[in-house]
């Protein structure tokens, strides 16, 4: 079993994830760090869950959303998509989710997290 990565900082457009630097919006799914689409909440689809929605069964028991610079509700698809694929949602600041994320990450829980950068 792999080691999770860790979010070690965030801003200027991107993230440093252990101890490398990924621009744009980020997503953690099975301990591996991935470029993610969107740029913002408003341009958030339930298409850009996919990779959440296709892996194999146990990945992930919940997702976490960063949400951009403040706590937004994501539209009505994405929060329906993420319920009928039977999964968790919680959703908060992208700040809040990174911080979120690494303590869950060390406590060895199974989560998809997403990004969007600030």
């Amino acid at each position: 079993m792999r080691e999770p990565p860790s979010i070690d900082a965030l801003g200027g457009g991107g993230f440093r994830v252990s101890g490398v630097r990924h621009e744009g919006s980020l997503l953690i799914i099975d301990d591996i760090p991935l470029a993610w689409a969107p740029r913002s909440l408003e341009a958030l689809t339930v298409a850009h869950f996919a990779p959440v929605f296709e892996a194999p069964a146990g990945i992930a028991e919940f997702v976490l959303l960063g949400t951009g610079a403040a706590q937004s509700l994501p539209p009505r698809a994405v929060r329906e998509a993420v319920a009928a694929a039977g999964l968790g949602f919680e959703f908060m600041a992208t700040d809040a989710a990174a911080r979120t994320y690494n303590l869950l990450a060390s406590e060895g829980r199974r989560l998809a997290c997403c990004l969007i950068a600030v």
